[in-house]
């Protein structure tokens, strides 16, 4: 008859046993499902993947157009629009003469280019003077001919800041022009004006709700 010592022995070593199998499935046998060089969902990892990022590509800037003048070979490429400056918005004497002063530098832009837009948008319609410059700048820049310099050299703009019986501001302006070359499409030369004498313009303008606008522009001495 088996003693009852005997048969509680067989059973504490049975429970080892199960126990002493239980560990080794933890420890060894966890890893057979885990996909080769993953680590098992039971066992820690030695060291934590760091996240490879890759750094954005920058968008490769756009280069600068680069202002070419006018030349014999062609008209001027990439010419600035002229920038109308804050005090030129002013209503006061020393915003009207910045204006009077931005105008002549958007009527250099217009012989440069033949771009009449910017200046038309701040000028009369009935300005004589005006209609005289702008109709050769239109009729010049047809069939392939240019303009190549005659802006505006600015000396001085002064005004009293009162205004004319009509309500109009008055503006002296002082300029050279610049030599100026008529081309024809082939690039020679039509005609052709060395810097000017000493220049002068009575400038007409008045105040609107939106700024500055030209009425006229009559050359001093006709």
């Amino acid at each position: 008859m088996t003693s009852r010592s005997s048969i509680a022995g067989r059973l504490r070593l049975s429970a080892i046993s199960c126990l002493t199998v239980s560990l080794l499935a933890l420890s060894g046998c966890s890893n057979s499902d885990a996909p080769p060089g993953e680590p098992s969902a039971g066992a820690p990892s030695s060291a934590s993947p760091s996240a490879s990022v890759s750094p954005s590509a920058s968008p490769t800037p756009k280069p600068t157009p680069v202002y070419k003048p006018a030349d014999a070979k062609g008209r001027a490429q990439n010419v600035p629009v002229p920038v109308k400056p804050a005090l030129a918005d002013k209503n006061s004497k020393e915003g009207l003469e910045a204006f009077s002063r931005y105008w002549y530098q958007l009527m250099s832009y217009a012989y440069e280019t033949g771009n009449l837009q910017p200046v038309d948008e701040i000028t009369a319609e009935n300005c004589a003077s005006c209609g005289r410059v702008r109709s050769t700048i239109q009729s010049w820049n047809t069939k392939g001919r240019w303009i190549e310099g005659g802006a505006f050299e600015i000396l001085d703009a002064t005004t009293k800041f009162k205004p004319d019986a009509n309500g109009y501001q008055q503006v002296l302006v002082q300029y050279h022009r610049l030599p100026v070359n008529y081309r024809q499409a082939d690039g020679t030369i039509k005609q052709t004006f060395q810097r000017s004498s000493l220049l002068a313009d009575i400038f007409l303008a008045t105040y609107k709700a939106n700024g500055w606008f030209v009425t006229n522009v009559d050359r001093v001495g006709g």
